[in-house]
């Protein structure tokens, strides 16, 4: 099985919704923290951590741990093995580029094995992408779109009334796209009370499974549509489905004709989210200009790509997003999700023809063409796409953006991230009447 293939199942299992959940803390924990405040150094700077096993908030004596400290996603630079019986502080060293530095430290307690990690960030407003953007990158992408207006949507909406609300209404809708017969289905969530509102296009994280719909902002006043991205009904009763396309066909989804840029599996996923808001500007419920879209991980990545290629889009918000500085493994650093050019993928997938197509479709080159206001958020401990990707993409953007580091997530969120995010995009979207 291939590292993405056991990593889409995990995220089909433990990760239903593009917004990923806070875990809870176990029993026993391992305590990496930077010594300073914010996690952020300068170059040069040399950085300390502070290690320490927990049971509940006490400290576990006699402990064996073994630590790792190196640049994200690359061999460690210090690798040794320490018995602590209470909280210890190594000099982790520095960084001469902007990067991030990590401390990975392990332990077995009764036979289990524990995990903590912090990383530390050296100038990370300076990080710049090692990828490009070819010369005819624009050109590529107005046609593809030109294309996919000829597909007639062909929309079919199907009442799910066990999920209406006495405010909303909850549909099934599945419209067509790319080409001729190739669906894209979603939940669509529409305010009852007559009117007019804004829409807000919410992309998906990675995996295949179904989806709720989001009624908490349409209860607010705001249609949304929230899409799945493989062709698939998004309502299937039998999750049995969804887990067998995880591990047979759809795999390894991202890897799919990656060295033809015409027939590689996110040609279809981009356009299906062009073809997403082409619904939503066609409802007669839609106010005609408050357009936001909104995801993260694969849905970040998603998000980038709408609101860079559709210019009906108005605001956008994006957490943790993957596909992004594609290439950075081939640079000795940390490379976006799904690492397809990383030391275990770089024999079968780091070739010319793999390359050039994936800046094609690399989130930093959507990001450069980004005009319009983002807000952005992501942890420095994310493992799955890291940290030194996503300000790859960040540092490009030139429109007005906000961004909320929240220094100890990995690959989830805190759930007042949420409620951040979700405060902002109603707030730019509900026009506050005088």
């Amino acid at each position: 099985m291939k590292v993405y293939q056991y990593l889409t199942l995990v995220l089909f299992v433990l990760l239903p919704f593009a917004g990923f959940t806070q875990p809870p803390l176990p029993l026993y924990y391992v305590s990496v923290k930077a010594d300073h405040p914010d996690w952020n150094y300068k170059r040069g700077e040399k950085v300390k951590f502070t290690i320490a096993v927990k049971e509940h908030d006490n400290d576990l004596p006699n402990c064996k741990i073994q630590i790792q400290v190196g640049p994200e996603q690359m061999p460690p630079v210090i690798n040794e093995t320490k018995e602590i019986s209470g909280p210890i502080i190594i000099n982790g060293g520095t960084m001469t580029e902007p990067g991030m530095l990590r401390c990975i430290v392990t332990t077995v307690i009764d036979g289990k094995k524990y995990r903590g990690l912090a990383t530390a960030a050296f100038d990370p407003y300076e990080i710049q992408p090692t990828t490009d953007m070819p010369n005819d990158f624009e050109a590529f992408w107005n046609k593809a779109m030109e294309q996919n207006k000829k597909i007639p949507m062909d929309a079919k909406l199907t009442l799910l009334p066990e999920r209406c609300t006495e405010k909303t209404n909850v549909y099934q809708l599945n419209i067509q796209n790319f080409r001729n017969g190739s669906r894209i289905y979603g939940i669509l969530c529409v305010p009852k009370a007559p009117g007019k509102y804004p829409a807000l296009l919410e992309t998906p994280g990675a995996g295949i499974r179904s989806y709720p719909g989001d009624i908490e902002l349409a209860e607010k006043g705001i249609i949304t549509l929230q899409i799945g991205i493989h062709g698939i009904p998004v309502i299937l009763p039998d999750n049995s489905v969804y887990y067998g396309l995880a591990a047979s066909g759809l795999s390894d989804y991202p890897f799919i004709n990656l060295d033809n840029r015409d027939k590689y599996y996110y040609k279809r996923v981009y356009m299906g989210c062009i073809r997403a808001n082409d619904y939503l500007c066609s409802m007669p419920e839609f106010d005609g200009t408050n357009l936001a879209v909104y995801g993260g991980s694969q849905g970040g990545l998603l998000s980038i790509v709408t609101a860079a290629l559709d210019k009906r889009v108005k605001y956008m918000a994006a957490q943790y997003p993957a596909m992004s500085d594609l290439t950075g493994y081939l640079h000795n650093r940390a490379g976006g999700w799904p690492h397809m050019f990383n030391k275990n993928n770089a024999a079968a997938y780091a070739t010319p023809e793999k390359i050039a197509t994936s800046k094609y479709f690399d989130a930093v080159n959507f990001a450069r063409l980004i005009a319009i206001p983002g807000f952005y958020s992501w942890g420095y401990n994310d493992e799955t796409c890291p940290p030194t990707t996503a300000f790859s993409a960040y540092n490009v953007i030139t429109a007005p953006k906000e961004l909320w580091i929240t220094q100890e997530a990995g690959h989830w969120m805190f759930p007042e991230t949420h409620i951040k995010i979700n405060n902002w995009l109603v707030n730019k979207l509900i026009v506050k009447k005088e």
